[in-house]
């Protein structure tokens, strides 16, 4: 009954923002468009998106700029969710939006790491940060070099694990996008499971753990495929952390002496056992294909919970990511057919 009294006002809330989604209809009709501008003018007409499109005048109808309107929709139910949270649900919301915050610290590192002449287009992203982050964006914008962006990090918890590149002249984008990932996902492990109780803990520990695992699986199989790496520096790109693909079945896909006895491997996983394994090429569809499964059946079966919170912002950022797709694909001119293809199934 606990649960139920705590969650009930926010999964009120969230059911109505779930039935402002888009629907598999919506997916293909937008996928037979000739154009974005019809794109645009069809998202006016939706709940979910009319108020931002309708801000929208023609010279800004380019996939940067829409995509910026689609991540304040985003943004804006996160605030929405955030203001009929209670404390315990702050706390999970709080430690979710650092992946956020670590998307914007890989934003900010490929403009100076790669020397950009395009200055940083972080304005719509100010209001949320502002409320929400530690990290002050006014700061981030004035960096010009790599070691001036580490050091616009020094107040927050970001600035440890990327503090041992400064003035390094080997580490590549690379390294500090693996630096964040394992630090962030270390991080979740660690501290998610001391803010919640045992029931939801149990909750976190199965989808966190999952997403662990099948983020490793597409790092050992990509390491093979395209970067030919040895074991020992597959070993070094990964998460320490393993769940339903033990330490045994994580040696053998690593060292696996080729990606065809990889996928051999990876079908005596629990994932390979569990889930209908899918060819190499779809391996992105696969990691959020089980994903959406799990999420939906924590939901189903916890409705009451942080399952709830934690599906509908996996659907809705999955629900951007199909958009910002589907518009890339209109504007080259594909057919609906390798649009839909694209966009694999649809998420609601």
């Amino acid at each position: 009954m606990g649960n139920v009294m705590s969650y009930s006002g926010i999964v009120t809330k969230i059911r109505a923002m779930q039935a402002r989604m888009l629907t598999e209809k919506d997916f293909d009709y937008i996928a037979g468009l000739q154009s974005v501008p019809e794109a645009i003018e069809y998202l006016k007409g939706k709940p979910a998106y009319a108020s931002y499109m309708n801000q929208m005048d023609l010279s800004l109808y380019h996939r940067r700029h829409v995509e910026k309107v689609l991540y304040q929709s985003l943004y804006d139910d996160y605030t929405r969710i955030f203001r009929f949270a209670g404390m315990e649900q702050k706390r999970f919301l709080k430690i979710y939006w650092k992946r956020y915050e670590i998307d914007l610290i890989n934003y900010c590192l490929r403009i100076v790491f790669n020397h950009y002449d395009k200055p940083f287009d972080l304005e719509y992203k100010k209001e949320f940060f502002d409320k929400y982050s530690q990290i002050s964006i006014d700061k981030l914008m004035t960096s010009k070099t790599v070691d001036e962006l580490i050091d616009n990090l020094r107040d927050t918890e970001y600035y440890a694990p990327l503090e041992k590149f400064k003035d390094s002249e080997s580490a590549t984008l690379f390294d500090y996008d693996l630096a964040l990932d394992l630090y962030y996902f270390s991080t979740m492990w660690r501290r998610n499971k001391r803010v919640m109780n045992q029931k939801e803990r149990d909750l976190f520990t199965r989808d966190c753990g999952t997403k662990v695992d099948l983020l490793n699986i597409q790092w050992i199989y990509r390491a093979k495929k395209y970067y030919h790496l040895l074991p020992p520096d597959i070993y070094s790109m990964t998460i320490p952390i393993h769940y339903r693909l033990n330490v045994d079945d994580f040696k053998r896909l690593v060292e696996a002496p080729t990606v065809e006895e990889f996928r051999h491997q990876m079908e005596e996983t629990y994932y390979g056992k569990r889930y209908q394994y899918m060819e190499a090429s779809t391996m992105e569809r696969m990691y959020k294909e089980i994903l959406e499964s799990l999420y939906r059946a924590d939901r189903r079966r916890n409705p009451y919970s942080i399952a709830t919170i934690n599906t509908y912002l996996f659907l809705k950022e999955e629900e951007i990511y199909k958009l910002t797709t589907a518009l890339e694909c209109i504007r080259y001119g594909l057919s609906k057919g390798e649009t839909l293809g694209y966009l694999g199934g649809v998420t609601q």
